[in-house]
């Protein structure tokens, strides 16, 4: 990853990674296909390479999802942005997910692999009061979904998964994984470069 923007560019697209994301998560039958996906089949995911460190609270980011086409900033601002995200994909994707491409290099399969997947599920498709997925005329809805759980440690430890409401979270971890690291090493993009 890191030759990629070696070039002095801070950011760079990467269109190859893409492939990569539907090939290995989102398409049917594909290499690692998860279910919580699907409704990204017929997205648009920008995926761009950062050099640039970025943190909160304290905290690297590595990477991030964004739902693109959005309203919100000044006319100017949004033109901007729809100009360079146009010169960057050839349209303006539906989500953009932007990696730190020193992180990325430097970590093993399964962490690159639950990155992206990280940054996937936050790429959602908006619901009605019934839970049914909404679509427009141009198609889904797309929006993006915040974490499962959000909890403090401290919290769970003095009044238990339970009443902090953290128990399916862990329940799931107490089951172990359903992708061992040994079986992501043969679809991850960091083998295949």
């Amino acid at each position: 990853m890191l030759d990629v923007i070696s070039d002095g560019a801070a950011f760079v697209p990467a269109p190859d990674v893409e492939r990569w994301i539907f090939e290995t998560f989102i398409d049917e039958g594909s290499t690692l296909e998860n279910p919580e996906h699907a409704h990204l089949q017929g997205a648009r995911i920008g995926v761009l390479w950062t050099s640039v460190p970025n943190g909160k609270h304290g905290r690297a980011i590595v990477g991030q999802a964004q739902l693109c086409g959005a309203g919100g900033s000044d006319k100017w601002a949004k033109g901007k942005l729809e100009q360079q995200l146009t010169e960057w994909f050839g349209a303006i994707p539906d989500f953009l997910v932007t990696l730190f491409a020193p992180y990325a290099d430097q970590a093993n399969d399964a962490t690159f692999c639950a990155l992206v997947e990280h940054e996937l599920s936050h790429c959602g498709q908006e619901k009605d009061e019934f839970g049914v997925p909404k679509f427009t005329r141009n198609g889904p809805s797309y929006c993006m979904r915040g974490h499962d759980i959000e909890e403090f440690i401290g919290v769970v430890r003095r009044y238990g998964a339970d009443a902090a409401g953290v128990r399916a979270m862990i329940d799931a971890a107490a089951e172990g994984p359903t992708i061992p690291g040994a079986d992501v090493s043969f679809a991850c993009g960091n083998c295949l470069r």
